[in-house]
């Protein structure tokens, strides 16, 4: 499928977040997502622009150019909402393409949605675990499938507002415990760090505490990428 990717942007940039903090890649942002929480620093992607769409050939060449023609080889598919049931036929031939020519592909996942043939084919997935800020609730039968069906290749990234955000994470992850014989992904917390924000210093010291005390189950990452370059500005 050639036509009609809508895509918000393809830049270059350091990872600011997760496992891959501070890896060098490539971003390919779609344009359209339905999932709607409250907190996204990237609501400019929420609308299904059609003037977004170009060919995939045309996404081929940039993320080649960016890369410093094809030096940098990782590629995170992000958005938006990238597992949109009308993004995935053209996600899917997509990531087909760039495994043809090496890449190492990551793909944002909201975890709202399973997409087997896309998460068999790509790298790595970073999946959410969507807390009470956020106003979007992740099914746990969502992570039960991950971990059973990707367990080795999957991170799971929750953001953390609050003691509210926190309990709810922790209590989710009690109950996985309880039903799963291990999980084997790391489950990563993100202190938010909102538009217009100050540095939030002390929401980043309370979850690195509520997390000692609770017995240390997740790790504490921050937004490099907001640090450095502040919260509001794109493409970095």
């Amino acid at each position: 499928m050639n036509g009609n990717h809508l895509i918000n942007s393809i830049y270059r940039a350091t990872e600011g977040e997760g496992v891959f903090l501070g890896r060098p890649q490539i971003f390919v942002r779609y344009q359209g997502c339905t999932v709607g929480c409250l907190n996204c620093d990237s609501k400019d992607t929420w609308d299904f622009d059609k003037e977004a769409g170009i060919d995939l050939e045309e996404i081929l060449a940039r993320v080649h150019a960016e890369g410093f023609n094809g030096t940098i080889k990782n590629v995170s598919i992000t958005g938006g909402d990238p597992l949109h049931p009308s993004h995935v036929p053209h996600v899917l031939a997509l990531v087909k393409a760039l495994k043809e020519r090496k890449y190492y592909v990551n793909i944002e996942a909201a975890g709202t949605r399973v997409v087997d043939e896309i998460f068999d084919l790509v790298d790595y997935i970073s999946f959410d675990y969507k807390t009470p800020s956020t106003g979007v609730k992740t099914p746990l039968k969502n992570i039960q499938k991950m971990n059973a069906q990707y367990g080795a290749k999957f991170q799971l990234k929750s953001v953390i507002a609050d003691r509210v955000d926190f309990e709810s994470t922790l209590d989710a992850f009690k109950s996985l415990a309880t039903t799963e014989s291990s999980l084997s992904f790391p489950w990563v917390l993100t202190p938010c760090y909102n538009l217009g924000e100050k540095f939030p210093m002390e929401r980043f010291q309370n979850v690195l505490s509520w997390n000692e005390e609770n017995g240390g189950f997740f790790r504490v990452i921050g937004q490099q990428h907001k640090w450095v370059f502040g919260p509001d500005q794109k493409l970095v």
